[in-house]
């Protein structure tokens, strides 16, 4: 991976930080984890123009933002559901939130659930989830 910019260095610590506020995640307690995530998130920003995920492969990421917004950070998963697959916005402990994910989504399967230590913040597109409302 080539070192991004530190234009969208510090585009991307200033993002996350205010994400971390406004969904009342926490960053993942390994620093390093949250490092990685960040410069794969800059390093998008150089090479496609937005913050696609880091955490996928894609054949070819500009025919992938084209096709859709889904994988752009903050995530269709993490609006919908607050889960951050990349371990970017977490629990306290590290642990992806998976409280408001169905029951047969990969992430419960594979963490179980872990609640939501902040449910009155984040998810702000729960209204896309089928049988929540936006209230």
């Amino acid at each position: 991976m080539n070192q991004p910019s530190e234009k969208s260095l510090k585009r991307m610590r200033t993002y996350v930080q205010k994400y971390w506020e406004k969904t009342g995640t926490s960053p993942h307690p390994d620093k390093e984890v949250t490092e990685a995530v960040v410069m794969g998130l800059a390093a998008n920003i150089d090479e496609v123009g937005r913050p696609l995920c880091p955490c996928n492969f894609y054949p070819d990421k500009k025919a992938e933002l084209e096709r859709s917004r889904e994988w752009v950070c903050a995530c269709d998963e993490m609006k919908q559901w607050k889960y951050c697959h990349c371990l970017l916005f977490v629990a306290p402990d590290g642990s992806p939130i998976t409280e408001h994910l169905p029951e047969d989504h990969e992430g419960r399967q594979i963490y179980g659930l872990v609640k939501d230590p902040t449910p009155d913040k984040g998810r702000e597109a729960r209204f896309k989830v089928e049988g929540e409302s936006d209230e």
